[in-house]
């Protein structure tokens, strides 16, 4: 597989697999169909958003990084995230959120640019957000972006996982998701470009955080240049893998503080 030019990770805070299976998400079907994908992947525990995404972009667990509740924990700036790796690399780098305490998953200067709305609990927000990455997007071509979408986790401490307000809200992640896709399509810059959609954790009842299955399954789907279409992976895959994977896409070396792997089917033949 050649290096990408461009990455983009969604993560759909709170998103459950089977949540995915019981709302109506064309746009990540449509990635499903052309990519591959896993709906097994796990998360770390504690089950809850800054541990996870710390884990998720520092590559390794909790016990490593020591992020282990939502208040950032500073020694885990004694680890490279994606962000800072593929800015020490010369290329650009964006994020996109609507969750505060993600403002510290980069060193201070490893961001080319940087948005946050405080709007992660209104219904409307995931699109918000999406629509300053849509429009950031199409004329900055970025190496990798974060793009955060954090209502569906509050749906689910709302109304529930599994119900109608939670189901409602993965359809708003999946409209984000297919405006921000559309817009880079219309602009050309889809092209040699790799998407990435997954969680952080899944839920149960009205909460999370613990070793239940609920909370611990996520979706993991990646498509676009060079990825196999429709591909069912059936190694295991963790949530510390994707930023080696994102890592070795872009043609850059894994830092030694790094205990994930690289999914390695992904880069079989089409």
């Amino acid at each position: 597989m050649k290096k990408v030019k461009s990455i983009l990770l969604f993560v759909v805070d709170g998103l459950r697999p089977d949540g995915l299976k019981g709302a109506y998400t064309p746009c990540i079907d449509d990635l499903v169909s052309d990519g591959a994908y896993t709906f097994k992947a796990k998360t770390v525990m504690p089950s809850v958003t800054l541990p996870c995404i710390a884990s998720m972009l520092l590559g390794t667990e909790p016990k490593s990084h020591g992020v282990i509740t939502n208040t950032w924990n500073s020694t885990a700036h004694h680890i490279p995230s994606i962000i800072d790796l593929v800015h020490s690399e010369g290329m650009t780098t964006s994020s996109f959120y609507n969750w505060e305490p993600l403002r510290d998953l980069s060193k201070p200067g490893s961001l080319n640019a940087s948005f946050f709305l405080d709007n992660c609990e209104d219904p409307q927000g995931d699109l918000e957000i999406a629509r300053l990455a849509a429009d950031y997007l199409s004329h900055n071509p970025t190496s990798f972006t974060f793009i955060y979408l954090g209502y569906t986790d509050a749906a689910g401490h709302k109304y529930g996982w599994m119900t109608d307000g939670y189901f409602e809200a993965i359809e708003k992640a999946d409209i984000a998701i297919e405006r921000v896709l559309k817009a880079l399509k219309r602009s050309g810059t889809a092209r040699n470009s790799v998407f990435i959609v997954t969680s952080d954790h899944g839920g149960h009842g009205k909460t999370h955080g613990t070793e239940m299955q609920e909370d611990l399954i996520i979706p993991w789907i990646i498509s676009g240049s060079g990825i196999p279409s429709g591909f069912e992976l059936n190694e295991p895959v963790s949530i510390i893998d994707t930023a080696p994977t994102i890592a070795e896409l872009l043609g850059i070396s894994q830092p030694k503080e790094w205990t994930g792997r690289v999914v390695k089917q992904i880069f079989r033949e089409n």
